[in-house]
């Protein structure tokens, strides 16, 4: 009766039932996998709830695109970061997986690829899945800092691979794409006839400089590239659900992308007027929760350096972004240290397979815990390790 696109296992795997079970017990969780900054204890400037006070979210005046006011915002955000980036190029979603789901319905026929990080994220098949296209895998090479073999990326390709899925900084290993490895991106895709799309919504949460790096490939010329973000990350605010994605690359192909994703956002239209409206002081509001976020992270990721200092627990090389990954001892597999901190610690990590890491054994922390549990918790897991 139902689609095919729900094969996966719904049941509950034994992390989360353990987890159920501490709860049911009154355990107090030292959670480590924090990655929602509205539960994360920060200060939110009264102007964010002041900025929809505004006459114009009583009227309905839909624009595929988005509305201009909202663009013109998201425009100023890159002025602001050295790139010019024109509203007309500007595409409003209600989240990045809403773009996801556009772009695949874009460049994509059912059946047709996409090339994905490995390890990152783990939403990529579910989106490719709900619009019938299917998910490669390109590998993430770790040699004291994170890495993007381009010819392995090419070795992937296939006739029907359709682009190349960037994330930027990437989820969860926090390494920023070099500006040799998008040279070589481009020019593989710009030969092959892919696009590229990159998942920049940690872009702004930088925890080291490095003038090799690409912030955003908002100024890409030489193939089409899409560059995704929005205010879930940008400015600590998931529940406002705004999104958007600059279309960039060769001016024909640039214009036709953006004439058809404005008609695939014009069959839905699910960005909220109010939103819309107070994106210009949405934005504003929060570069100070940005900064909240970005001072958090970088003093976590000092305390979590400090404590597993000489332990045998590696902290990998990070760039950017909330998360940091711990290599711990093969002894035991990732679940079961998993279980172990959770039994024993009262301690909540993830497992590097939730991030598709191709071997063991790794744990996932998010810096944007608050700065007392994370102390504690990193303490207890340097114990235990």
């Amino acid at each position: 009766m139902f689609s095919s696109r729900f094969h996966w296992d719904f049941r509950p795997n034994r992390i989360t039932q353990a987890i159920a079970a501490k709860r049911r017990a009154g355990a107090r969780l030292l959670d480590l996998t924090q990655s929602n900054p509205t539960h994360a204890g920060l200060q939110y400037p009264p102007e964010i709830l002041r900025a929809f006070e505004d006459e114009r979210s009583l009227f309905y005046d839909p624009a595929p695109a988005g509305a201009l006011v909202a663009r013109e915002a998201v425009a100023a955000y890159y002025a602001a970061r050295g790139c010019d980036v024109a509203p007309e190029r500007i595409l409003l979603t209600a989240s990045t997986s809403e773009a996801y789901a556009y772009l695949f319905k874009l460049l994509t026929n059912p059946g047709d690829r996409v090339l994905v990080p490995r390890p990152s994220y783990p939403l990529f098949e579910f989106l490719a899945n709900m619009e019938s296209v299917e998910v490669s895998q390109y590998p993430l090479a770790y040699d004291g800092g994170w890495g993007i073999d381009v010819d392995a990326v090419a070795a992937a390709v296939t006739e029907r691979t359709r682009a190349v899925v960037l994330v930027n900084p990437n989820n969860p290993t926090g390494s920023y794409v070099k500006r040799d490895e998008l040279a070589g991106l481009v020019r593989l895709c710009a030969g092959q006839e892919m696009a590229l799309i990159s998942d920049e919504v940690f872009a702004d949460f930088s925890l080291s400089s490095d003038a090799a790096r690409v912030r955003t490939l908002a100024g890409v010329e030489d193939c089409l590239a899409f560059s995704m973000s929005g205010l879930s990350k940008v400015a600590g605010l998931p529940q406002m659900k705004l999104g958007w994605t600059v279309v960039s690359g060769p001016s024909d192909l640039r214009r036709e992308a953006m004439e058809k994703l404005e008609w695939i956002a014009d069959t839905y239209l699910s960005v909220s007027t109010p939103v819309q409206h107070a994106a210009p002081r949405l934005l504003a509001a929060g570069e100070a929760v940005q900064r909240q976020i970005c001072e958090r992270c970088r003093q976590n990721l000092a305390v979590a350096r400090d404590t597993l200092a000489g332990s045998a627990a590696n902290l990998l090389a990070v760039e950017g972004g909330w998360y940091i990954t711990l290599q711990v001892p093969r002894i035991r597999s990732e679940e079961e240290w998993v279980l172990l901190l959770l039994e024993d610690e009262n301690v909540l990590v993830q497992p590097g397979f939730f991030y598709d890491f191709e071997s063991e054994a790794f744990l996932v922390l998010s810096l944007l815990t608050g700065s007392a549990v994370f102390r504690e918790g990193i303490a207890r897991v340097r114990r235990r390790v």
